[in-house]
């Protein structure tokens, strides 16, 4: 993939997965779109890193990314980044790089490897005011779905504590053992997921 050009993607109507509830407040006329996803930018960052560092750093006490690895990664792969925003405000995001290994391994937490086949999702986060919406699910099913569009990409791998496994089995993910990272006393299990079944849905959804 290329380093120098960003690519974003056209803003579409919101396509829901199955069994989340459609909200009026989208139809609603607005200056800016009501509901707008697409990927994020280095102008970005700064909103980015706001979200996470609330949403990270008062739980416990560290970001998975931080202001400077933002920048980085989204100047790099900024296709591999999708970002949700609400009349003009970002309300949540994801952030992923390419990977090219089978495990996760230290270097993947600040590398970008452009030849790699995996993407590798290093944190979704959503704005304080809009959780216990749905929010993620929704953003993730699109980000998958994204994932799925692009021919180089096989397969997604994150890394998260053993509360949230449940959460990411919901959309394909399977543990594959305890991750080889750790940060400060946390331990982590590390979850892959096939791209194929959401290509598949996506070429026969009508969104």
């Amino acid at each position: 993939m290329s380093t120098q050009s960003i690519h974003y993607l056209k803003p579409v109507a919101l396509c829901l997965a199955p069994g989340i509830p459609d909200s009026p407040s989208r139809h609603r006329r607005h200056t800016l779109p009501a509901s707008e996803f697409r990927c994020l930018t280095p102008e970005d960052a700064a909103s980015v890193f706001e979200i996470e560092r609330e949403a990270f750093i008062s739980v416990s006490g560290t970001c998975p990314l931080y202001l400077d690895e933002i920048r980085h990664f989204l100047t790099l792969c900024p296709e591999l980044s999708l970002g949700w925003f609400q009349e003009g405000r970002l309300v949540a995001f994801i952030i992923g790089s390419l990977w090219d290994e089978e495990r996760l391994t230290q270097e993947s937490l600040t590398l970008h490897r452009p030849g790699g086949r995996t993407a590798h999702l290093h944190v979704l986060a959503v704005h304080h005011t809009f959780r216990q919406q749905g929010k993620g699910s929704i953003l993730l099913w699109r980000y998958l779905h994204h994932l799925g569009s692009q021919p180089t990409v096989r397969r997604a791998v994150l890394m998260c504590e053993d509360t949230l496994v449940p959460f990411y089995e919901r959309f394909g993910f399977y543990p594959v053992g305890p991750c080889a990272i750790t940060v400060g006393s946390l331990a982590f299990t590390e979850l892959q997921c096939s791209l194929r079944s959401h290509a598949s849905l996506r070429r026969n959804s009508n969104c």
